[in-house]
């Protein structure tokens, strides 16, 4: 039998093992000896099987420690919330440190402001014209001190150039907000989601795993004149988040 199908074999035994929560999260997978006497195969082909399933996201290999089923647990978002009222003293409901708090862990963030030629797809989406600058709020977010996503909100520099959302620091009542006091609240958005495998720069900053794929939610708000004044694109490892949508039907 050809070497790629044994490995193939092997990958998909303690593949099974590890869906069928034989294997559990944090659990130590057998060590390479075990594997082989167990399979009959040579090291090469045990080491085969595990790369394939640590590209796959599912095992974490530990220098000097072995190899173990990774952490999963996945942090439940939903998108639909970021428009729900602001509460008495005016702050937003912020869908991130929600999800967070209401898991009884703690939220935090970085914020960086810069002004930019944003990359091409997000001057699409907002419209703008060739060279137009736009404002870019990033922040890398954390879950338990951990780096658990990205969100880059750009904004055209026409509109809010002379606003806090071009300044540094937190907004308390929200970028929304103050969209809204500058006349353009938003009234309508459109979600895109897509997957993909991340970055270098991303796989950096949220100190990901290999083999560890990433969501791509990108989210454009437009205002009553049907004007694009917001795209907001967030990185959110795999298999740290679950994405949830309700719809109501009228």
């Amino acid at each position: 039998m050809a070497r790629s199908s044994l490995y193939q074999q092997v990958a998909a035994e303690v593949r099974r093992a590890i869906y069928a929560g034989e294997l559990a999260p944090g659990d130590q997978i057998p060590t390479e000896a075990d594997l082989m006497e167990a399979h009959g195969v040579s090291r090469n082909t045990v080491r085969l099987a595990l790369g394939e399933l640590e590209n796959e996201g599912l095992i974490l290999r530990m220098r000097r420690r072995g190899t173990f089923v990774r952490e999963r647990r996945p942090l439940l978002m939903r998108p639909q919330d970021e428009f729900l009222p602001y509460d008495q003293e005016g702050r937003r409901f912020d869908t991130f440190v929600h999800a967070v708090r209401s898991e009884g862990r703690t939220a935090d963030q970085r914020i960086e402001v810069s002004i930019v030629e944003p990359p091409e797809d997000v001057a699409t989406r907002l419209a703008l014209a060739d060279g137009a600058l736009a404002v870019v709020r990033r922040r890398l977010r954390f879950v338990d001190g951990q780096p658990y996503n990205t969100l880059d909100s750009y904004f055209p520099l026409e509109i809010v150039g002379d606003s806090e959302i071009a300044r540094p620091g937190d907004i308390t009542r929200g970028a929304n907000r103050v969209l809204e006091e500058l006349g353009h609240l938003q009234v309508r958005v459109i979600d895109d989601l897509s997957a993909r495998m991340p970055t270098s720069d991303e796989s950096s900053r949220l100190q990901l795993e290999p083999g560890t794929p990433v969501v791509v939610h990108t989210r454009v708000g437009y205002d009553a004149d049907d004007t694009p004044v917001r795209v907001a694109v967030s990185v959110l490892p795999a298999d740290k988040h679950l994405i949830r949508y309700e719809l109501e039907r009228h």
